[in-house]
């Protein structure tokens, strides 16, 4: 693991309890460095501070990304508002903690990101051959490959995160259910993150800006005061 976090106090303290827990950490102060030791060990994944002097975390997420590297990269952010956490979404990162956290908040974040990197691959399949029908799913103009993690609405691939990847995924394959807040949070995340969390709705309105286009019908719903729910209307 690489642990990017330019307050010592905190990086230090992070660095313990993720030690403690199991984890290899190495922790670097600058975003500099992070990219450097993101290109000298492959690391399984990456805690980013958000706001570091000179390269923050989100560019650093951004570099990464841009050089094709899918490693599962949670935030760590001091910003609470949704446009800067969608931020954080747009330059590739896949999940987020906002500070002060729960050291067991970051901990459950880790794992459900670990979860979902098991056996999904290295590689993201961009250059791979247009997928066989077989083993994917579907509902509406909406088609998923789960084994290639691609997706599509129509003809048009959609540019998604592991976590929004996984989260679309769920509504797909329970197309015309409402699910509720407790079991998305429970198959996602592994953690119900309670009522006052506004994590789902980040990602679900970052996902609705992916999947629906000009001219389209939206096809995923907010049922009020219970979750979400995948249907054509």
């Amino acid at each position: 693991m690489l642990l990017a976090e330019d307050d010592r106090a905190i990086r230090h303290a992070l660095e313990r309890a993720l030690t403690l827990e199991g984890y290899e950490v190495t922790a670097v102060a600058d975003g500099v460095e992070a990219i450097a030791q993101a290109h000298r060990s492959a690391p399984d994944i990456l805690v980013l501070d958000v706001m570091m002097p000179g390269i923050d975390g989100l560019q650093v997420c951004r570099v990464l990304r841009a050089e094709g590297d899918r490693t599962p990269i949670l935030m760590l952010t001091a910003l609470v508002e949704t446009p800067d956490r969608i931020a954080g979404l747009d330059a590739g990162a896949d999940d987020y903690v906002v500070k002060p956290f729960d050291v067991d908040e970051v901990f459950a974040r880790l794992r459900a990101l670990l979860r979902r990197t098991d056996g999904a691959g290295s590689g993201d399949g961009r250059d791979a051959a247009p997928p066989e029908p077989d083993g994917q799913v579907a509902a509406a103009d909406l088609r998923m490959d789960p084994q290639a993690r691609r997706a599509w609405r129509g003809e048009r691939e959609l540019e998604l995160t592991r976590t929004e990847f996984d989260l679309l995924e769920l509504l797909v394959r329970n197309a015309g259910i409402v699910l509720d807040h407790a079991t998305i949070y429970d198959r996602i995340w592994g953690y119900d993150f309670g009522p006052g969390s506004k994590n789902l709705a980040v990602y679900v309105g970052y996902l609705r800006r992916k999947v629906d286009e000009p001219g389209a019908d939206s096809l995923i719903h907010t049922v009020r005061g219970v979750g979400y729910v995948l249907r054509e209307d």
